[in-house]
């Protein structure tokens, strides 16, 4: 990592733990089989992508066979809901979709997809001003017609945890197939299938200190759910393809360690993060909290700044040694507020001036004073400017 720059955009990426980037070089030049091959090679690489799967099971609490290796968290999105809503209209014409309007786009753009092209109908849960689902708004819309739900844990922009465990309860108990992307929630969450009442959950590596390019997906056995790549019988016949053993195995050390350590880390970034918020809201005029202000990831800070230009804030902010990414999917020449701010009900004049700060293990209290004084003042500039 360049150290003249500070990286503070870890719900973005992270770097790749030494201890995971170890465990992986192995499978790019020793034990470099094709896991379906019967020979010697061969087994070398099952046996590490089964000792994976068994890792990964054991964490989530669920059997082996219900772990699924994608390519990452919209891989496993995809696959959850195209696979359930089809299986679902298939086996008992099931056609209405239910997701919140704050998801992920892996998730609303395949419902979205699947409205359009495949016919579904597709209707979004209400959320409250910080972003999160209620239970009992679930229970008012489920019926016969519903054929999968997917509210996500932890929200990638806005940092809110969604109550999935109670959301969860509900569709198991009107039979309704229920996915939660968890790829936020991976680092610092509880993932245990069962506690979580979830049918479908996705993970992907990159967010817990893994390689980028590799994800899972947890299906709860008797689940119905198509697959998406069809070809070889690999992953019990829901994603075909030669598996990515190198990454494979990095994705199950990557969420060892992480969920191993998780209650230490969100106890040392917590102190970080409510000092960075504290600071932001009493210190920079025309500004707030976005999402919720206690039940939010341990390493997440989003705000909104009245008038202010988002883009050309991280733009600023870049120059001067910091790296955060926005909520608002500008466009050059017509900028637009994000759908999950809109779905807020957060003003244009507001949710243009997006910025999230997301902290992660290189994250010290200098790098956070540094930010506080580089933000007030790029804030300052740009209202002088009028941008």
């Amino acid at each position: 990592m360049n150290h003249s720059k500070v990286y503070l955009d870890y719900a973005a990426t992270t770097p790749v733990d030494p201890a995971v980037a170890a465990a992986m070089l192995p499978y790019f030049d020793q034990a470099f089989g094709n896991p379906s091959s019967i020979h010697y090679f061969g087994q070398q690489a099952e046996a590490a992508v089964e000792s994976a799967r068994e890792t990964t099971a054991g964490i989530l609490g669920c059997k082996p066979k219900e772990i699924i290796f994608t390519s990452g968290g919209t891989e496993s999105d995809n696959l959850a809901l195209r696979g359930a809503a089809l299986a679902a209209r298939k086996s008992r014409q099931a056609d209405k979709i239910l997701i919140s309007p704050v998801e992920h786009h892996a998730v609303s753009k395949t419902a979205a997809q699947l409205a359009e092209v495949f016919g579904f109908e597709l209707e979004y849960l209400p959320v409250d001003r910080a972003g999160m689902v209620h239970p009992d708004e679930v229970a008012k819309r489920l019926d016969r017609r519903a054929a999968v739900v997917s509210v996500i844990y932890a929200n990638n922009e806005i940092g809110t945890v969604n109550p999935i465990a109670e959301i969860g309860a509900i569709c198991q108990a009107h039979g309704i197939p229920f996915h939660t992307d968890a790829v936020q929630a991976g680092a610092y969450l509880p993932l245990e299938a069962q506690r979580l009442n979830a049918d479908l959950i996705s993970l992907g590596a990159h967010k817990f200190y893994g390689p980028k390019g590799v994800g899972a997906l947890y299906v709860r056995q008797g689940t119905p759910i198509l697959p998406m790549n069809t070809g070889g019988s690999q992953e019990m016949g829901l994603r075909a393809g030669t598996h990515n053993v190198a990454y494979i195995v990095g994705f199950a050390r990557a969420l060892e360690i992480a969920q191993a350590e998780r209650q230490a880390r969100a106890q040392s970034l917590l102190p970080l993060r409510n000092r960075l918020i504290g600071a932001i809201l009493e210190e920079i005029p025309d500004s707030q909290l976005t999402g919720h202000a206690d039940q939010r990831l341990p390493n997440h800070a989003s705000f909104v700044f009245k008038q202010i230009d988002g883009n050309m804030l991280l733009a600023m902010l870049d120059i001067a040694g910091y790296a955060c990414s926005s909520g608002s999917a500008c466009k050059t020449g017509s900028p637009e507020p994000s759908d999950v701010l809109t779905a807020l009900g957060i003003a244009p004049e507001w949710a243009l001036g997006s910025l999230r700060v997301t902290l992660g293990k290189g994250t010290t209290p200098e790098h956070i004073s540094g930010f506080i004084a580089a933000l007030k003042a790029q804030i300052a500039t740009l209202r002088k400017s009028g941008s």
